[in-house]
């Protein structure tokens, strides 16, 4: 491992960005979003992300195109990606939904022809900040096997819902599938293996070789009820308009819903009962010799708060050499 402090790691991810021919204000965008990963713990979507940004771009030969709005009415709009990174589509995405939320009361954007769209956490504590509800659902291409089956049939289509408090909010956020896609090319990238039932080769026996898995398909999550959810959420991707299989790593589908507390009931009253039902939650008596109950996001928060006042990350040795390779090349 190697330890970065937070501002060399962000250095790094702007300019390896950069380098690969984002703007300044992009690669900042999207280091902010790969470094809140790191802040969490969740390094496979972190600088180990940047990599495998970098290698997609280099290896499509088309340049992407302008972020678009391509339909619009006072409370929904369909985004056409460009091809560009969903970090930065999201971003957009997300303005565009919390603008018509604040108007309208509730939001409906749908966003597609992007790739990579991160981690629905990140968007939905934005919105919760700004006192609004919703939930985010994403499709990609077929890399989850439904239940009972062993060939790609899904995404690894994660789903998020938030919900605004007067303290933490309330974020659950989840991928369908038994192991998320980064996790798997990490692992390729530092010659780990997978866990047992994580995934099946190509010929649909089970591996634990993530190069194997990648030309085979991943496990789902949850059984029978995960794999309706996973089906349930590439059909909401598709309503963006994405396509149901797309090629390679392309088109996924960003469908974001968000709506204001307040439409509905007093806002601030809401949110005050949101945190006390979390807490009313967390004071559950745990089973015999078990940790303190938590609500979804308690996890996050805490690692976040720990590694700020650390002040540094630690990164695989090879993810660091080889972001320092194409920072290199600007």
């Amino acid at each position: 491992m190697t330890t970065l402090t937070l501002p060399d790691a962000r250095a790094l991810v702007v300019a390896a960005m950069t380098a690969c021919g984002h703007s300044a204000e992009a690669a900042e965008t999207i280091a902010d979003h790969l470094l809140d990963c790191e802040l969490r713990g969740l390094s496979f979507g972190g600088l180990a992300r940047a990599l495998s940004i970098v290698e997609r771009i280099r290896a499509t030969d088309v340049p992407p195109q302008p972020i678009r709005v391509v339909a619009e009415t006072p409370v929904s709009a369909t985004v056409d990606g460009g091809d560009q990174v969903g970090y930065l589509v999201g971003m957009r995405t997300l303005q565009l939904a919390m603008a018509k939320a604040r108007a309208q009361g509730i939001a409906i954007v749908g966003a597609r022809n992007t790739w990579y769209t991160g981690m629905f956490s990140y968007y939905l504590e934005k919105a919760a900040k700004a006192g609004l509800a919703g939930v985010i659902a994403g499709s990609a291409p077929a890399l989850v096997a439904p239940h009972g089956g062993t060939e790609a049939r899904f995404g690894t289509n994660p789903i998020a819902f938030g919900f605004p408090a007067t303290t933490t909010p309330i974020i659950w956020d989840i991928g369908t599938s038994a192991v998320m896609y980064g996790e798997v090319k990490l692992k390729a990238r530092l010659g780990e293996k997978l866990a047992p039932g994580q995934a099946y080769d190509a010929a649909g026996a089970p591996t634990l070789d993530p190069a194997a898995a990648l030309e085979g398909a991943f496990g789902v999550w949850g059984g029978h009820k995960g794999s309706g959810l996973a089906l349930v959420v590439q059909l909401l991707g598709m309503m963006t308009g994405a396509a149901a299989d797309p090629p390679g790593v392309s088109d996924c589908g960003l469908f974001v819903v968000l709506f204001d507390p307040g439409a509905l009931t007093d806002a601030g009253d809401y949110q005050r009962r949101v945190a006390a039902f979390a807490e009313m939650v967390r004071a559950t008596r745990p089973v015999e010799g078990g940790r303190p109950v938590r609500v979804p996001f308690d996890r996050s928060v805490a690692c976040r708060d720990g590694t700020l006042r650390r002040g540094t990350v630690d990164v695989p040795e090879v993810v660091v050499a080889a972001l320092r390779q194409e920072a290199g090349r600007a």
